[in-house]
C-alpha cells in the first residue's frame, strides 16, 4: 500500500480580533482523501486509521495544554520618551500582562484607614449604574455600609450590585451572625438579578479534609483574598478588607483610579471569579441562606469534578489575565463592562502606565498567573547600583524568589512588617496565638541572610534595613494593627518611587500557591504622583524602628524552638 501525504500538520496564526484573545497558534490536522488501489492491503486500513485517530487526539490534548494567549499590547506612543531603565521593563511587561494608559490627575493615594472609609461611602451614594465590591470578607456588624447601599438600591432603580467574598471566612460563624446574613437581606429585598452577591470556594476543601479540619483553620486551603472596590467609572484597589478595625485603626494601602477602562477590566476580573462561585439566596433555614450554584455558571461545583473545575477556570480566567478586550466565547457576559475605547487606550502621551497583575494559581493548570513573573521583572531594576526600593507585608514571609532577589539586589533598600504588637494576631486564642512569632522567626531568617551574604565581602547588610512597624499595641487603647502590603521602586540618582505595586497579594508562598489575589502595577513620570507615593512611603516610616540579628537572639524577639520546627513545616501555608 502507498498512501502519499495521507496526513499534513500545519500551524497558523489567526487574524486578531478586538473581541477575543489571539493564540500563538492553532493546530489543524488536514486529511486528504488517499487514492488506494483495490488490493488484499485495504485489510490495514482500520487498523492504520485507528492509530491515525490516537495521534490526532493526543495532538489535541497538546494543543490545549500548551497554547497559550499571546497578550493584546499595541506598541506605546510615547515609548521613547521614558528613562532607558525603564524602557526594557516595559517591553517585557508588555508581554506578560494587560497595559492601560492614565493622564495627569487619574491616580489618588489615600493614607489614612478612616479617610478610605469616608472615600468608599461618599462613591456609593454617587452610584448611578453599579457597585461592585470583592473582599476577603465585610465584617458582620457593618450594618451602616450596608444600610448605605440598601438606600442607593432602593433610591435608584437602574443600579446593581455586585459583592464577591471568600466562602469559608463569610460562613464560618453559621447560624449565629456572619458576613452572610449580614448580607441576604439586600438579596431578599431587591432581588439577585439587582444584588449578586458571590461566595467563592476553594475547590481543595472538600471530602474528608472538609470533614476533619475545624473552621477555624479550614482556611489554610485556600481563600478569595482580592480587594476591588468599583463604582460606576472608578475603582479603588487596597489590601483592606471591609470591617470596623480596617475603617479605624489598622494601617492599610488605598489607590483610586479614575479610569472608565481600568474599572471594566476588574468589573471583568470579579465577574469572572463570580461565575465560577456561590449564590447566596435567601431560604428559611436557621441561617436564612442557601449556596447556590446557578447553572449559568461556567463549570460544575468544585467538588463534584476537581480536575474538571480547573480545567474549565483555566478557560474562562487566562484570557481575562492576558487580555483587555473581553472574550465573549468564555466569559461570562456583562453589559455594563462596556467595550474598551481604543483610541483612548493608544494614547498619544500617557503619563502612567498600569499593568494588572494577579495570581490565580489555584485555579490555573498550567499556571498562567501574571503577579509573580511580573514583579520579579521589575525587581531586576535592582541590578543597578544607586537604585532603591520599599516593600512592606504585615505578614512576612516573602516568596523565595522574591526573597533572593532582594537579597542579591545591588540596591538600597529598606523592608517594613509588622511588630508583634502590631499583627492582628497578638495574644489571639488557640493556635493563631502563636502566628506573631512565625512571623518574627521569617523576619530573623532574612536577617540572617543579609548577614551570611556580607560574611562573603558583599556590603548587602549595611544597605537593606529590616524595620517593624508599631504604633501602639493592638487591641488595647489607641493601639493600631499593619496590613499594608506593597512594593515601590527608584530609578538610579531619584529620591522619589517612579513605580509601586498595589493590592491585596502580600508576597508570600501563600498568595503566590492558595489564595486569589489581585493587584496593580503602576509606572509613572508624573512628578505630583511621585511625590505622593514618596508620601506615602514617609507616612508608613514614622512608626518604624529598625531590628537587627542580635534584637532576634536574645529579648522579646527571640523565639521559641517549636514555634520554629513549625514555621518550617507550614511555611506555605503562611
Amino acid at each position: 500500500m502507498n498512501i502519499e501525504k495521507a496526513w499534513t500538520l500545519e500551524f497558523t496564526t489567526p487574524p486578531s480580533s478586538r473581541l477575543a484573545p489571539r493564540y500563538v497558534a492553532s493546530l489543524i490536522i488536514r486529511q486528504p482523501r488517499p487514492k488506494i488501489a483495490n488490493t488484499s492491503d485495504n485489510r490495514m486500513l482500520p487498523a492504520f486509521n485507528s492509530h491515525i485517530h490516537r495521534v490526532a487526539a493526543l495532538l489535541h490534548v497538546a494543543k490545549r495544554h500548551f497554547s497559550t494567549i499571546k497578550v493584546d499590547n499595541p506598541p506605546l506612543n510615547n515609548y521613547l520618551t521614558w528613562n532607558p531603565l525603564l524602557r526594557g521593563t516595559i517591553q517585557q511587561l508588555d508581554a506578560i500582562a494587560p497595559r492601560f494608559e492614565l493622564q495627569k490627575g487619574e491616580i489618588e493615594i489615600v493614607t489614612h484607614p478612616a479617610k478610605f472609609y469616608e472615600l468608599l461611602k461618599q462613591k456609593i451614594q454617587s452610584a448611578q449604574s453599579r457597585i461592585f465590591l470583592s473582599s476577603l470578607y465585610i465584617g458582620k456588624s457593618q450594618n451602616e455600609l450596608v444600610d448605605l447601599i440598601s438606600g442607593e438600591l432602593e433610591r435608584k432603580p437602574e443600579l446593581k450590585v455586585d459583592i464577591l467574598l471568600d466562602c469559608l471566612r463569610s460562613t464560618r460563624d453559621s447560624p449565629d451572625p456572619s458576613t452572610a446574613t449580614l448580607l441576604v437581606p439586600l438579596v431578599k429585598k431587591f432581588g439577585k438579578h439587582r444584588v449578586n452577591l458571590r461566595l467563592y470556594h476553594t475547590p481543595h476543601l472538600h471530602g474528608f479534609k472538609d470533614l476533619l479540619t475545624p473552621k477555624r483553620l479550614n482556611e489554610i486551603y485556600g481563600l478569595q483574598h482580592m480587594k476591588i472596590y468599583g463604582i460606576d467609572d472608578e475603582v479603588i484597589l487596597s489590601g483592606a478588607n471591609l470591617s470596623q478595625d480596617y475603617f479605624t485603626n489598622r494601617q492599610d494601602r488605598y489607590y483610586l483610579f479614575k479610569s472608565k477602562d481600568l474599572t471594566n477590566y476588574y468589573h471583568r476580573v470579579q465577574n469572572a471569579i463570580s461565575s465560577l462561585s456561590y449564590q447566596i439566596a435567601p431560604s428559611g433555614r436557621k441561617e436564612g441562606f442557601f449556596l447556590d450554584w446557578p447553572s449559568s455558571n461556567l463549570s460544575s461545583q468544585p467538588h463534584m469534578n476537581t480536575e474538571r473545575f480547573i480545567s474549565d477556570c483555566t478557560r474562562v480566567l487566562v484570557p481575562v489575565l492576558k487580555s483587555k478586550y473581553k472574550d465573549i466565547e468564555h466569559e461570562p457576559f456583562d453589559e455594563a463592562d462596556g467595550i474598551i475605547d481604543a483610541e483612548r487606550q493608544n494614547m498619544k502621551d500617557p503619563v502612567t502606565i498600569v499593568y494588572p497583575i494577579s495570581s490565580f494559581t489555584p485555579l490555573l493548570k498550567p499556571d498562567q498567573s501574571t503577579e509573580l513573573q511580573s514583579i520579579l521583572r521589575v525587581l531586576s531594576i535592582l541590578d543597578n547600583k544607586s537604585s532603591k526600593f520599599t516593600i512592606t507585608a504585615g505578614y512576612f514571609n516573602v516568596h523565595q524568589q522574591i526573597r533572593n532577589k532582594l537579597i542579591n539586589s545591588q540596591a538600597t533598600g529598606q523592608v517594613i512588617t509588622a511588630a508583634p504588637e502590631a499583627n492582628s494576631f497578638y495574644k489571639s486564642k488557640g493556635i493563631s496565638y502563636y502566628l506573631p512569632d512565625a512571623y518574627v522567626y521569617n523576619c530573623q531568617l532574612f536577617v540572617e541572610a543579609l548577614e551570611k551574604k556580607s560574611k562573603v565581602g558583599c556590603d548587602i547588610k549595611h544597605r537593606v534595613k529590616m524595620l517593624e512597624w508599631q504604633n501602639g499595641i493592638v487591641n488595647t487603647a489607641n493601639g493600631w494593627s499593619y496590613h499594608a502590603k506593597g512594593l515601590w521602586i527608584n530609578l538610579p540618582r531619584e529620591e522619589e518611587p517612579c513605580m509601586t505595586v498595589i493590592g491585596s497579594s502580600n508576597y508570600t508562598k501563600r498568595s503566590y500557591g492558595l489564595d486569589l489575589e489581585t493587584n496593580a502595577l503602576i509606572i509613572t513620570k508624573d512628578e505630583d504622583l511621585k511625590k505622593d507615593m514618596k508620601g506615602e512611603i514617609d507616612n508608613l516610616l514614622k512608626y518604624t524602628n529598625e531590628v537587627e540579628l542580635k534584637d532576634f537572639t536574645e529579648g522579646k524577639r527571640k523565639v521559641s524552638y517549636g514555634v520554629k520546627m513549625a514555621t518550617n513545616i507550614i511555611t506555605t501555608m503562611l
